[in-house]
């Protein structure tokens, strides 16, 4: 786990997971590693992991917006709040 971005709204995570090499993954995914994104809505207080073609656009858009040297915070978590939608349970703390 790799904490990417936080600010006072989210927080995302970039997660790894190792898969044995020669595994049969659909849609040509590197068979090595594999995983995703959590971002964390902290106003929400919900969850969500992206993976997949949908994990590889947001980090995708999230870089360009990292290049584009006028993109500040608010530029990034309103680009993250687009994904945060798709959450539909709570965060809940054991």
């Amino acid at each position: 786990m790799n904490l990417v971005y936080n600010s006072d709204a989210f927080a995302v995570v970039q997660i790894s997971l190792d898969r044995e090499a020669g595994a049969d993954l659909p849609n040509g995914d590197d068979a090595s590693s594999r995983g995703g994104y959590e971002i964390v809505d902290k106003l929400a207080r919900k969850g969500i992991f992206l993976d997949g073609a949908l994990a590889r656009g947001f980090r995708d858009g999230v870089q360009a917006l990292a290049d584009d040297e006028e993109s500040g915070t608010e530029e990034i978590d309103e680009f993250i709040s687009g994904y945060t939608q798709l959450a539909q349970q709570p965060l809940t703390m054991h």
